[in-house]
């Protein structure tokens, strides 16, 4: 098959209260409006040129929508549609704007239960790069991966590398009796460090997104406003580097308990003979080259996913691998 994904392009969180959700990410961390209704706000960042990011819809509960990835061409809606088909996978065909500011889409249910969107076209909006008047909190730039937790994470790795076309920058693995076991695997479409982390653990589920700040010092400034509104329990992990990605990072919880993650300092990866990175999960700097241990609730509590046709929650199995490292409780 001929299609290209080209990278991961939104992320949907469900949120129970609008206004307080709004005043969070765009008030507070510096995400764009590009538009809002009754039901959902629709947010990018300022280097973006698609219509969002990030979608926050109205729920009753917290949780992750599903996952937007950008094809190259409307044709490879097509081909994708005919691996859905060919692998059993639940699938639709979605017209313009079913999600406002997206054109014709493919929606699939992987086969370890996370609800994926393929879409080519998307609303144009302005560029914001240089509108520096408008830059505040974290100058939030653009969507760079997300994170999904499963107990199937060698298979799951393997159908994302050799039926998506994804490519290996980093893994990590669980050593058992002298065996490498894979644990975490960092994949990649465009051309920085992953577009999608796939860690083991309880899933399927979905532990975070992650958005590009604009730099250390507005990703710091994030936590010191935070601290000046009273709000510092929303800060989870961090600052911190990590050791897998080398980037710098700050995990914050949403007013509903989502996690996000700014992100900000990984590097490129172009080279035609490039040699994933191995990590041990127990190596103390694979996770975080410098800071704070990650506390136990980063490893323990992530968020459900949902079935796109039924919208019930998806069914939740227990890892069979380690789920942390041994230095974490």
């Amino acid at each position: 098959m001929s299609f290209q994904v080209v990278r991961t392009s939104h992320a949907e969180y469900f949120v129970t209260d609008l206004s307080r959700a709004r005043a969070f990410y765009v008030d507070t961390l510096g995400f764009v409006l590009t538009s809002e209704d009754e039901e959902h706000l629709y947010l990018r960042g300022l280097e973006d040129r698609v219509h969002h990011n990030l979608v926050l819809t109205l729920a009753d509960h917290a949780g992750a929508g599903h996952v937007g990835f950008r094809v190259a061409s409307p044709a490879d809606l097509d081909e994708l549609e005919t691996l859905a088909q060919h692998q059993g996978l639940f699938h639709q065909r979605v017209r313009d704007n079913t999600e406002f500011g997206v054109g014709d889409a493919l929606r699939v249910q992987d086969p370890f239960g996370f609800p994926i969107e393929f879409f080519y076209e998307t609303r144009a909006v302005p560029w914001m790069l240089q509108a520096y008047d408008a830059y505040h909190g974290a100058a939030v730039m653009r969507l760079d991966h997300v994170n999904y937790l499963t107990p199937d994470i060698g298979a799951c790795a393997a159908w994302y590398q050799e039926k998506l076309q994804f490519q290996l920058s980093e893994y990590t693995v669980s050593v058992e009796n002298g065996r490498d076991r894979l644990w975490g695997a960092w994949l990649r479409r465009k051309q920085t460090s992953h577009d999608l982390a796939i860690a083991n653990g309880a899933g399927p589920r979905f532990h975070h997104a992650s958005f590009i700040a604009e730099s250390q010092a507005t990703l710091l400034r994030v936590a010191d406003i935070l601290a000046a509104k009273g709000a510092v329990n929303h800060i989870e992990r961090g600052p911190g580097r990590h050791g897998t990605t080398n980037a710098f990072f700050l995990y914050l919880r949403d007013p509903d308990g989502n996690r996000i993650e700014l992100f900000t300092g990984d590097y490129l990866a172009v080279e035609p003979d490039w040699q994933p990175v191995r990590w041990d999960l127990n190596d103390p700097r694979r996770a975080t080259f410098w800071g704070a241990e990650a506390p136990s609730r980063w490893f323990n509590e992530a968020m459900n996913v949902y079935h796109w046709d039924t919208g019930e929650a998806m069914a939740v199995r227990a890892a069979t691998l380690p789920d942390r490292p041994d230095s974490v409780d």
